[in-house]
């Protein structure tokens, strides 16, 4: 049974979401906390495994609650985040402090996209009580940024792809952040839902030296810019000439996602060949291990996060175990072992 700890400061969400947990043998909701005072009350009497958590709570946000709660009880958290535009934002402050992953509250239709969420948070809920966030208890520094002695080239003659899911934006941050905007153009695809993916994009942009933005058809691929698929578009790498260009479009979830992972990797291996770098990080199931395979056997460098960093050795694993990936590496040394790949 996997123990899991409500935390809301409505009484009725507290109802609702123990109730619809509860519905699933296995899961046991040991408890539930108005805010996060008395959590930290309860996670120590009753020892749960997942946490779900409002983020949007008076005394103590989740945030705040998270940066204090992890390095003393690293325990994997979903949280359960508002649709607007605060909500998304706090969502991605929320990840970024170590939560695994989010569901987002209905805001219309309220009926059918409860009982929507309620499936979501529960298979969510499963999928946090097998990540392993012990890392969180005696956090490293953030490496320094990596160093190039020479300039990179200013064509678009190489490209870098990068998949992830859970997990995958703390990871996403910690690379990119360390990367100097001499790089070639870098395309991503995060699995996260649509609306959340143009405010991630905008955080990431804040903080690096790239410019980082949510993918628009047509865009090209350019140095010192990073591209992050729509949530709700199948991202493609095509080539024009002596560029490169990304086509977002509607299609069907491939490896079981839109973005997927394997439609980027595999458009990737078809058009840049041996000019493009691949990357895989922490996420569940197989998405992008074919893909990856495809870019290894048309001649591009790749790599997967090792399992010791990753909060999820899914994707990695699968993309190693199928001779996709040439090595699997830590996080903190992604970026330079990327910099001896160009």
């Amino acid at each position: 049974m996997i123990k899991v700890l409500v935390i809301d400061d409505s009484a009725l969400v507290r109802d609702i979401l123990s109730e619809g947990l509860a519905r699933d043998p296995e899961i046991q909701v040991v408890g539930s906390a108005p805010d996060p005072y008395v959590a930290r009350e309860k996670i120590a009497k009753l020892r749960p495994d997942v946490l779900t958590l409002d983020i949007e709570m008076p005394r103590m946000d989740g945030v705040q609650f998270l940066r204090y709660m992890m390095p003393q009880y690293p325990l994997p958290v979903v949280v359960v985040s508002a649709l607007t535009e605060k909500g998304k934002r706090i969502t991605m402050e929320a990840l970024e402090a170590g939560a695994v992953d989010f569901v987002t509250k209905p805001s219309s239709d309220v009926a059918r996209g409860l009982e929507i969420m309620l499936e979501d948070i529960r298979q969510k809920v499963k999928q946090a009580s097998m990540t392993d966030v012990s890392h969180w208890k005696q956090r490293t520094p953030t490496p320094a940024k990596v160093r190039m002695d020479t300039a990179l080239s200013t064509s678009t003659d190489k490209v870098i792809a990068i998949g992830a899911s859970t997990g995958g934006v703390q990871a996403i941050s910690r690379i990119l952040t360390q990367l100097p905007a001499t790089l070639p153009g870098i395309v991503i695809v995060q699995h996260m839902p649509p609306g959340f993916t143009q405010t991630y994009a905008e955080r990431l942009n804040e903080q690096c030296a790239i410019k980082v933005k949510e993918a628009k058809h047509g865009d090209r691929i350019m140095p010192g810019q990073a591209l992050l698929a729509p949530g709700n578009l199948q991202m493609t790498v095509k080539r024009s000439g002596g560029v490169y260009l990304v086509h977002c479009e509607p299609g069907e979830k491939v490896s079981g996602h839109c973005p997927s992972v394997d439609v980027l990797f595999d458009s990737v291996a078809r058009f840049a060949g041996a000019n493009a770098i691949g990357i895989i990080l922490t996420g569940m199931g197989n998405d992008g291990a074919a893909g990856m395979l495809s870019m290894r056997r048309a001649g591009a460098r790749t790599m997967a996060q090792d399992e010791k960093s990753c909060v999820v050795f899914g994707m990695p694993c699968e993309a190693y175990k199928s001779g996709g990936a040439e090595f699997l590496i830590s996080l903190d040394n992604i970026p330079h072992k990327l910099v001896s790949f160009l």
